[in-house]
């Protein structure tokens, strides 16, 4: 039996970890989720996600700082999903390197789709997802 993709959410927001949670599980992806990056750091080690959806405002360690640490030790793929709009927090996400940016609020079927792109090119096999409405 195949593996499917493992995909972990951080964010401190009930509603959007739910939201995300579920979008990936219709999708076909296995996720676990933290609610602040001391917990994201933890679970990281612990469950080696194929990739990392990473809010930036949080409790702990920010976004900016969990990917900082993961960078340390991985070159998992990460998307940044944030409500932060400012040019200059696109531009340090991508400098402490992050994947992809995404502004919050968005279409659940970009951020399948955005996920999709990014584990093909990191080389994850996908499987047989529907296609993203």
């Amino acid at each position: 039996m195949k593996k499917r993709p493992h995909i972990m959410v951080v964010d401190d927001e009930l509603e959007m970890l739910w939201l995300v949670e579920r979008t990936l599980e219709l999708e076909g992806y296995d996720v676990t989720i933290a609610t602040n990056g001391s917990s994201a750091l933890a679970l990281f080690r612990d469950c080696e996600p194929d990739l990392v959806i990473l809010d930036i405002m949080m409790p702990g360690p920010d976004g900016f700082q969990v990917l900082d640490s993961i960078r340390q030790h991985s070159n998992v793929p990460v998307l940044m999903l944030t409500a932060k709009c400012e040019a200059t927090s696109l531009d340090k996400a991508l400098a402490l390197g992050a994947d992809d940016y995404v502004r919050k609020p968005f279409r659940p079927s970009e951020l399948a789709a955005r996920v999709q792109a990014k584990l093909k090119r990191a080389g994850i096999t996908v499987g047989q997802h529907k296609a993203p409405s």
